[in-house]
């Protein structure tokens, strides 16, 4: 089967954060928009399949996750897609993977604790550690010409002072899928400061030639994994994600809070089916997505080399973001941004996702070419302003 990933569908008026919402992050609405982490295309057909058919059922009720049905296809996708088997004992469902984090975090640290995590990174981290009560320290990767990797000597002054790392695999924004040998020294050091780490692999299906290793099989000691189908197999609003954790007295910790305290028992079953039928249906689209998006960036490194040849893109090893240097323009992100709005087009400007970011815009490709071409071209109106100006 061969997917039509180059179909353009209308995504206004639909309450879509990305293009209906545009005007809060930027000012003005309307934007050809490259920005929230979701693709334009549609998901699945033998998921639009399963929600079609529940829909046709007029009763929906509470539904249940702790089955058998659901934890099953969650272990098939591991053994299959990263030959990596899991148990079904250590499958929770969880309404997000925030909401997993900041469960995970309020369990194995204490108020006024450190919390490290890598910078740059997905800005949703800070507001989530920052609003925990416990302390965010970070730890800023070392920029090798846009390949970024783990600052040991920082990594290890730092993190004796913290309870927690949040890791995130592949990273956000900048494209690493971290390695077997580099998860193994982070969690050497973690195991010998009694640190938890927290794995967000939400990304993990978007890989590009080299493998995605869950932290799990390197250890089932202090250690969880936050994640789900939706953004693999675009489903964010349908709900739902879930958690890995080994640990026996961990996980009935967290299933307690679930339940009792936040009373997350019953879950949006439509997220539960599109969970259960992606996992066993829908391998073969990640294949297809998967070469689709890495023609989109491909488009992009020859769409900066050949228009705008003082932008630079390393290619990510997994994330549907081309992660672009713009250093060379010597230009504040402020009149880089003023201009990108005048000429129509929302980017993500890398100071948003903290230290480490500054010059640099995370574009995403997960979109019909079509529109990632009109969204360079705009990018291109903005640098040839900014030019001027500074003329």
């Amino acid at each position: 089967m061969k997917i039509d990933f180059n179909g353009v569908i209308d995504r206004t008026n639909t309450y879509c954060t990305q293009w209906d919402y545009v005007e809060d992050r930027f000012g003005q609405p309307g934007l050809l928009p490259f920005t929230i982490s979701d693709m334009d295309f549609a998901s699945p057909v033998e998921i639009q399949q399963t929600l079609k058919a529940r829909v046709e059922h007029p009763v929906y009720g509470y539904s249940r996750w702790n089955h058998d049905d659901y934890k099953q296809a969650i272990c098939h996708w591991y053994d299959s897609q990263f030959a990596s088997p899991i148990e079904a004992g250590w499958i929770a469902y969880s309404p997000s993977v925030i909401y997993s984090i900041a469960t995970l975090i309020s369990l194995a640290s204490e108020p006024g604790e450190g919390v490290m995590l890598f910078t740059p990174a997905y800005d949703g981290f800070f507001g989530c550690i920052e609003h925990s009560g416990r302390h965010m320290v970070t730890c800023d990767l070392l920029d090798n010409q846009g390949y970024f990797e783990i600052n040991k000597p920082d990594f290890e002054a730092k993190i004796a002072d913290c309870r927690v790392l949040l890791l995130c695999n592949p990273h956000n924004p900048v494209g690493r899928v971290w390695q077997k040998d580099e998860l193994s020294y982070l969690l050497d050091v973690c195991q010998r400061h009694n640190v938890f780490v927290i794995s967000d692999d939400i990304h993990m299906d978007i890989c590009f030639g080299v493998p995605y290793c869950p932290i799990t099989n390197l250890s089932k000691q202090g250690v969880a994994i936050c994640t789900s189908a939706s953004k693999a197999f675009n489903t964010p609003a349908l709900g739902g994600s879930y958690v890995l954790i080994p640990e026996t007295e961990l996980y009935e910790r967290f299933i307690q809070v679930l339940k009792y305290q936040q009373g997350v028992s019953s879950p949006s079953i439509f997220g539960v089916l599109a969970t259960m039928t992606a996992y066993r249906q829908c391998s073969y689209w990640i294949d297809e997505l998967k070469n689709y998006l890495q023609d989109n960036l491909h488009f992009v490194q020859q769409y900066l080399g050949q228009q705008l040849p003082e932008l630079t893109m390393r290619f990510p090893e997994g994330l549907y973001f081309a992660w672009i240097d713009y250093s060379s323009l010597n230009v504040s992100v402020e009149q880089l941004k003023e201009q990108m709005v005048k000429a129509g087009v929302a980017i993500m400007t890398g100071d948003v996702y903290g230290v480490g970011g500054q010059r640099y815009l995370r574009l995403n490709v997960a979109c019909p070419r079509e529109k990632l071409e009109q969204g360079l071209e705009r990018l291109q109106q903005a640098i040839e302003a900014v030019r001027r100006e500074n003329d």
